[in-house]
């Protein structure tokens, strides 16, 4: 076993150790269900006082076993890793053999509550987001849409994910005595954890497609290979208005080099430029010789 493979292992252990304390100190106690299998289980948790950690394991096992076999051995190992640690944790703290009573979120009069849905999805987005970039799951829906995408890889999911929330939200309404409040917090906790895991999945590798209009394009191409480390397209082109011919240079960089593109190009007062988001890039430009 190499050390990325250990090292992958214990980010995960910690990860679920991180989740099941969030569940501890800003879930239980403020009567809310999370998105997914894991607020079905805090639902029958608050019902029938069984822990979500063995709840969690009842649903998630037999989707992991499944996933050995139909998907991926790694990706069901991992997942399989997460959810003992999460589980595991959970019994430990729901016997007292951790005691985070003192960390408990809870206001006592129940104002500030909307703040547990708030700090919950964020630690779950962070959570989701990393354990997923190792090819793993935290269970559940996660590992239900593994197996769509088998199938189905055309299939965008998240219908799916948006269907269980929904359905999570609704049924909370009618576990936690028809109060319509467990049905906003949930709404908030899947928004929050929805944003921050889509932040951790981009992370700084969020980009922006440039194209500049210009007839400097050997300077400003020289330019941004140096000090922005992209290169550039070059396309020839021509001002319908003026009939002059120019060079349209396209570059794919960074989200946060955008000023430093500014600064080149303030150089270049005939040139202009306009900017698009892109969702991902494929590829290397070091990888291409010279």
């Amino acid at each position: 076993m190499n050390k990325r493979v250990v090292k992958d292992y214990l980010l995960i252990a910690v990860l679920g150790i991180l989740s099941a304390f969030s569940f501890q100190i800003f879930v239980f106690e403020n009567q809310f269900a999370p998105a997914g299998i894991d607020g079905l289980a805090t639902m029958i948790q608050y019902k029938t006082g069984i822990s979500v950690g063995i709840l969690s394991l009842i649903f998630n096992g037999p989707l992991c076993v499944a996933a050995f076999f139909l998907i991926n051995k790694e990706f069901a190992v991992k997942s399989t890793a997460y959810l003992l640690v999460f589980s595991g944790m959970l019994l430990l703290l729901k016997y007292g053999v951790i005691d985070v009573s003192a960390f408990v979120y809870k206001t006592d009069n129940g104002t500030s509550t909307i703040l547990a849905p708030i700090a919950a999805g964020t630690v779950t987005g962070f959570v989701f987001g990393a354990v997923l970039k190792m090819n793993a799951s935290t269970g559940g829906v996660d590992i239900i849409a593994a197996f769509v995408r088998k199938s189905r890889p055309e299939l965008t999911l998240s219908w799916l994910s948006f269907i269980m929330k929904v359905v999570i939200a609704g049924i909370s309404y009618f576990v936690y005595d028809f109060n319509i409040e467990p049905v906003i917090l949930c709404i908030i906790y899947s928004l929050i954890s929805s944003k921050i895991a889509d932040i951790m999945l981009r992370g700084m590798r969020e980009q922006v497609e440039v194209e500049i209009v210009t007839n400097d394009y050997e300077a400003i191409s020289k330019e941004i290979i140096e000090k922005l480390r992209h290169s550039a397209t070059l396309i020839p082109a021509c001002g319908m208005y003026s009939g002059r011919e120019e060079g349209l240079l396209i570059c794919i960089i960074h989200k946060h080099q955008i000023v430093k593109l500014q600064e080149i190009l303030k150089k270049y007062p005939d040139s202009f430029a306009f900017v698009s988001s892109v969702s991902d890039t494929l590829g290397n430009f070091k990888t291409i010789k010279r």
